[in-house]
């Protein structure tokens, strides 16, 4: 069997802009007692004199809403390979109450995983970051941040605030992108299921990894283009004419309109997306002149219990290692 997939893929996965654009499935609904049950664990946590990140799955208690996380972890996996949950009410809920619901639903579907070598759980991204420094995180400013996959099974987003202009969020579904490479630039397929070095893969150096890889029947992805060139840079080994040209090529689709779906998160949602099947993006974004008003989500990264497996050409990134100083504590 062939370790380059040749055949499209077909499925929910493989969807496209115009296939959600009359559609509100992909949008979970939280219920008045689904609301409830995730308030009534806050306190339950508060009431005990506890903070983020220094409680555990018990302390939360969200056993009720079991199924309907169940149900998302499925749809991660085996369907559109995103959500948004919407319906928290954000202007009762202070930035240390979001901190707490964040985590414990996390807690609820996975394993949070570490998010820098610092050790976070949580990842603040708001514009924060020197534009100028070619080390900085894309996520830490208020740029346009081009599509990527972020190393875990999945992220998840809660937006705490909004910004003043701009900052909307779109996805595209791996296996679209795949399809179109497919069809109308199948000549770069093999350069996609190469090793490519990319920086913050979660170790202190580049790491090797596929950006492409199909195996035991599914396909995943791996991709941040300013992360891939700077690999190579700090590795000495300049990308080719022809990989330069199989990126643009791939920029080229991920950036096609058809593929697109926008949205713009709301105080209070919480989109999830499986790394493996799902890129994302923001616009660049106008914020507040009160620093206490600005924008600001807190990201998630997941080790799911239900993940696909990846091949030895795409090893699995789930975060970075725990820091010596935690592990001492």
């Amino acid at each position: 069997m062939s370790l380059i997939l040749t055949q499209p893929i077909t499925g929910p996965s493989a969807w496209k802009a115009a296939d959600l654009a009359n559609s509100d499935a992909w949008i979970y609904r939280l219920s008045p007692d689904a609301i409830a049950t995730l308030d009534a664990a806050l306190a339950s946590v508060k009431a005990r004199g506890l903070s983020f990140p220094c409680f555990g799955k018990t302390d939360f208690p969200i056993e009720s809403l079991a199924a309907e996380l169940n149900r998302w972890s499925e749809e991660l996996e085996n369907g559109l390979g995103f959500l948004l949950v919407r319906g928290l009410p954000a202007e009762r809920y202070s930035d240390e109450d979001f901190q707490i619901l964040t985590y414990g639903i996390g807690l609820h579907l996975g394993r949070p995983v570490r998010q820098n070598p610092k050790g976070d759980l949580l990842g603040n991204v708001a514009a924060v970051g020197d534009i100028n420094d070619k080390h900085t995180r894309v996520y830490e400013t208020n740029l346009y941040l081009p599509y990527h996959t972020d190393p875990s099974d999945v992220v998840g987003l809660m937006c705490v605030r909004k910004a003043s202009e701009g900052g909307l969020s779109s996805l595209v579904s791996t296996a679209a992108v795949y399809n179109q490479i497919l069809e109308q630039h199948r000549e770069y397929l093999g350069l996609y299921y190469k090793r490519w070095y990319m920086a913050h893969l979660c170790q202190p150096d580049p790491a090797l990894t596929a950006l492409f890889s199909f195996h035991e029947g599914k396909l995943s992805c791996r991709y941040l283009r300013q992360y891939i060139e700077l690999g190579h840079e700090i590795m000495g080994l300049p990308l080719s004419r022809v990989e330069i040209e199989a990126l643009d090529v791939f920029d080229s689709v991920l950036h096609d309109p058809a593929n697109r779906l926008d949205m713009m998160m709301e105080p209070g949602d919480l989109q999830l997306a499986n790394n493996n099947a799902v890129l994302h993006s923001r616009t660049g974004f106008v914020d507040h002149d009160d620093p206490a008003q600005r924008r600001k989500l807190l990201r998630l990264w997941l080790e799911m219990p239900n993940a696909r497996a990846h091949s030895p050409d795409f090893p699995g990134r789930n975060g970075f290692p725990e820091p010596e100083a935690l592990q001492a504590a």
